[in-house]
């Protein structure tokens, strides 16, 4: 089976960080709004290099979507910047309003996602993000695996026309996915073959979906992983094809289980193929205090939960 490197652990919030300095420099309609997280966001380098396009609006999350909907009408590209609980939680109503509702050109942009935000614990750790945003009419929800790829998703949806949440994380990860590939909004990435089981993972279970397909295979499980970067619009065709040869699928995600990219793919494969389906997310739960790591091992987001749902699943192919 192919198999990938890992090139050096970086966070996800660093891709974003560079992104934002590159289309700094080739597009001159690109603003940055931050919710007084600059540092955390990696957005130093874009309030340096261009002060006259940086707006620290303080921790005001309402106001920053609102000033970035109206920033819109002039023709500017807003991307906001704050932890991923701020981006959604807090300023939904005017995120429905303002930016949905008005099919304004904003750029959502949430780091700090899921239980790998860590020990500032479950008041900052949400876990249903991805739910809320995807609800909302004409809203592309993104959720990046890697810093190659957050990187790529930053420049991409600069080029969209319409609302995007990005959303990526504060750990430093496996960093895997080719530098300066190429992103396509809605286009799942096939990353290997199998027969026997799909595996879709987005976000941080990508490489553990990976490092599951790995042990599976040693002992005699075909696995076909499959990088589920854009939640909606959902790559359907790229679903369908692959259960249609394998028979049974498992969806990985650092997301409650209600919402998230698992319920996405059960909705498609319940009207259009009736598949098997493990779900590998937090069980309609909170989060804590503790280290990425303990807190992915505790709520089971990793290869070994991935490879005993694999299991699981196809006994009930």
């Amino acid at each position: 089976m192919k198999t990938y490197t890992n090139t050096g652990n970086k966070d996800t919030r660093s891709g974003f960080g560079a992104g934002l300095t590159e289309l700094g420099k080739s597009n001159e309609n690109v603003v940055a709004l931050c919710a007084d997280l600059t540092g955390s966001l990696k957005m130093d380098d874009f309030k340096a290099n261009h002060p006259e396009r940086f707006f620290q609006i303080g921790i005001a999350e309402a106001n920053m979507i609102g000033i970035a909907a109206g920033m819109t009408i002039g023709g500017k590209i807003p991307f906001t910047g704050t932890f991923a609980n701020f981006s959604t939680g807090r300023v939904y109503d005017q995120i429905r309003q303002s930016v949905a509702y008005s099919g304004k050109n904003v750029k959502i942009c949430a780091s700090h996602a899921g239980v790998t935000l860590g020990e500032d614990g479950a008041t900052h750790q949400i876990l249903e993000d991805i739910g809320l945003m995807k609800m909302l009419p004409g809203m592309t929800v993104i959720n990046t695996c890697d810093y190659n790829q957050t990187k790529a998703a930053t420049l991409a949806i600069a080029e969209h026309e319409g609302p995007v949440y990005l959303r990526f994380g504060r750990p430093k990860v496996a960093n895997f996915t080719p530098e300066n590939g190429e992103f396509k909004i809605g286009k799942a990435v096939k990353l290997t073959e199998g027969t026997d089981v799909t595996i879709v993972a987005t976000g941080h279970l990508v490489w553990e979906a990976l490092e599951a397909a790995i042990s599976l295979n040693e002992n005699g499980i075909s696995a076909e992983v499959i990088n589920i970067h854009t939640i909606k619009p959902l790559d359907e065709k790229a679903i369908l094809d692959s259960v249609s040869k394998t028979k049974c699928i498992v969806t990985a995600e650092e997301h409650n289980y209600l919402g998230g990219l698992g319920e996405s793919v059960a909705r498609v494969l319940s009207t259009k193929q009736p598949t098997p389906q493990e779900f590998v997310a937090t069980q309609d739960t909170f989060g804590e205090s503790g280290t990425p790591a303990q807190l992915m091992d505790k709520y089971g987001l990793n290869a070994a939960a991935v490879e005993n749902a694999v299991k699981t699943v196809m006994k009930r192919k």
